[in-house]
């Protein structure tokens, strides 16, 4: 259970993390996948992690401090088309950097839009988190956007890509799901 959460720094490189080796949690997922939305509810703070209607705002990786034992790590958005080839390449060397220097991250969160995901560019990210052998959590957000039809045909394609298992459904609208993440940190954090 999350008790307290503040916003502790933006970082584009590894000389900005933080240099305390807490755990961390990465949420990574598309541009308005709902990673800072999550990060949000989890923490019962509306506002903590900035949160925006325009694909692409978030530019840096934004640690949270999770009742003063761990850290969520917001990282930005991938996949979004109006970024220009340099910020893309940003972004990549960014990610990787971080990924590879980060002793402490325990687990990553890659959140998938369930009505339109797994995407090509999710998939990818999936196997590059997989050939590195992180822990990858698949979080499918957004479920109450999806009538029964249309939940069944996310069903086929998750199942396809990911064992059932693996993937946590979720809603911070109807909170459906969030049980499952607390578990998820409460398991490493004991």
């Amino acid at each position: 259970m999350i008790k307290q959460a503040e916003f502790i720094l933006s970082a584009v490189n590894k000389e900005q993390f933080p240099q305390d080796f807490k755990n961390e949690y990465l949420f990574l997922g598309r541009s308005n996948v709902g990673k800072s939305s999550l990060i949000n509810f989890l923490t019962k703070r509306k506002n903590l992690a900035r949160i925006s209607k325009t694909p692409g705002r978030t530019i840096t990786l934004n640690f949270y401090l999770i009742n003063e034992t761990f850290y969520l790590v917001d990282a930005p958005g991938y996949g979004y088309a109006r970024r220009s080839k340099s910020a893309i390449a940003s972004f990549g060397q960014m990610i990787e950097t971080y990924l590879k220097s980060r002793s402490q991250l325990k687990k990553v969160c890659l959140l998938i839009d369930y009505k339109v995901g797994p995407t090509k560019d999710d998939l990818i990210m999936y196997d590059y988190l997989k050939h590195f052998d992180f822990e990858v959590v698949v979080v499918a957000t957004k479920i109450d956007k999806l009538n029964q039809k249309e939940t069944s045909a996310a069903k086929k394609r998750f199942k396809q890509h990911f064992q059932t298992n693996q993937v946590i459904l979720t809603s911070v609208v109807k909170n459906i799901g969030l049980d499952l993440l607390f578990k998820i940190f409460d398991e490493v954090e004991k």
